[in-house]
């Protein structure tokens, strides 16, 4: 089924406007994203062929079967109650059995959970975007080799320099452990490659030294230490920065480091707008969707304030929602029972 076979057989029940257009912050650069709420044939909900959703193919025009966007509801999903809550100028159709569900059914204490807690989300996400873009990581691939060194004196040398300055190689190496260390290796060295010594490593990408059975009155070179830990930190941020860099949308990454700031400014925007309506929710009791300070939000998602500023701008609100939320005068959770039997009335009514 697709969006046209809900239009083409009537089974809209809900479509407005959505996204940065309902929230008062759309720009002449702004997508217009459509969302909405259907119902199935009686043949289809009765019988196998439950749909629950139904998308375009760039998602930005998406359709909820009248059960599912319930049971979101009921969950306090962010979209979906703001979905509900659309202003009437973003109503493109509103069939009047919507007119049945009310946010007021669902508004709890649960938004603190999905409101705040995807904000939240986010924030992390906006540090270590951050991060990832103030440290970027070299595509070439560092070895174990660079995270040895050699003690020397009171010190160490890195293991590549050391074996430089004496001129020696590291596949003639052979490292033994040392009892009650760790990453602690005794270096041995046999120049005429005779011993049967494994090296220090077999090959570029392995994850470990090798470690090489030594002859009993052989005496070591040096004393290496391998940090694995630092090693294993290592892949896991080279594996995730270079995830990212061939994730990423590169229009909006050049407009993030074109402003200067190091992070994903529109994204940020939303975040803070997210927070603030979730604050709205436990101090009045209700859900505002436009926002009463677009200037500031769109501010910034130019990118015009500091990274720190508006980290610390979510953490502020994230204080006062836990503040509000403690003496809100909302239920635990939505009437589950209510709010299905509204759905039930309105099934009644649809396939009567």
């Amino acid at each position: 089924m697709t969006i046209q076979d809900l239009k083409s057989n009537n089974l809209i029940l809900f479509e407005a406007i959505s996204g940065s257009r309902a929230f008062g912050l759309a720009t002449e650069n702004s997508d217009t994203d459509i969302r909405g709420v259907y119902y199935l044939p009686k043949k289809d909900f009765f019988g196998l062929n439950y749909i629950p959703q139904i998308s375009n193919e760039t998602n930005d025009i998406t359709y909820y079967e009248v059960g599912r966007f319930v049971e979101l509801l009921q969950k306090n999903n962010p979209n979906i109650l703001e979905m509900l809550a659309s202003p009437e100028d973003c109503i493109l159709h509103k069939d009047p059995l919507i007119d049945l569900l009310k946010t007021e059914d669902f508004l709890s204490k649960l938004c603190k959970d999905t409101f705040a807690g995807y904000a939240i989300s986010q924030i992390k996400k906006a540090k270590g975007l951050n991060k990832k873009i103030l440290n970027p990581i070299d595509k070439e691939r560092k070895s174990i080799l660079d995270f040895c060194c050699i003690l020397e004196g009171q010190g160490s040398v890195p293991l590549k320099k050391w074996l430089l300055k004496h001129e020696l190689l590291q596949d003639k190496c052979g490292l033994a452990g040392i009892a009650h260390t760790k990453g602690m290796f005794a270096l041995y060295y046999d120049e005429s490659g005779t011993l049967g010594y494994k090296g220090i490593i077999r090959h570029d990408d392995t994850n470990q030294v090798a470690v090489s059975s030594v002859p009993k009155d052989e005496k070591p070179d040096a004393y290496l230490f391998c940090n694995l830990d630092a090693y294993s930190t290592y892949c896991k941020d080279y594996r995730e920065y270079w995830k990212w860099v061939s994730e990423r949308n590169e229009d909006r990454y050049n407009v993030n480091t074109a402003h200067g700031q190091n992070y994903d400014s529109k994204n940020m925007m939303h975040t803070i707008r997210l927070l603030q309506s979730c604050e709205h929710i436990f101090r009045t009791g209700s859900l505002q969707i436009r926002v009463e300070n677009r200037e500031e939000l769109l501010d910034i998602k130019s990118g015009n304030q500091p990274y720190e500023a508006v980290i610390q701008k979510a953490e502020d609100l994230v204080r006062s929602i836990e503040e509000y939320h403690s003496t809100a005068n909302l239920p635990d959770h939505p009437d589950s029972e209510k709010t299905t039997g509204i759905l039930v009335s309105i099934r009644e009514k649809l396939y009567r």
